[in-house]
């Protein structure tokens, strides 16, 4: 694997772990694709750093157990936003 690489899932899994950050989010700060982000913490971080690769996963399980809390207050913002009444 190029050494660039390892280096950016290195980087990418420790900004999750101090922001405690969604896929989506880091893959913005990072400018680069959700499926970049999701296999570089999820695959390649293994081989790199296991005990790394088991903490950010714990992070990513708990951000994807939220999620259905997160796109709820998404939806509740948007139609408050646009003068809409939402429940």
């Amino acid at each position: 694997m190029k050494a660039h690489i390892e280096e950016r899932a290195i980087i990418i899994a420790k900004y999750i772990l101090e922001k405690e950050s969604t896929v989506r989010e880091t893959a913005k700060t990072f400018g680069v694709s959700k499926s970049t982000v999701h296999k570089d913490v999820t695959e390649r971080l293994s081989s790199i750093n296991p005990s790394l690769a088991k903490k950010v996963k714990r992070i990513l399980d708990k951000n994807k157990s939220e999620r259905h809390i997160r796109g709820g207050m998404a939806t509740k913002l948007k139609y408050k936003n646009n003068g809409k009444n939402v429940g």
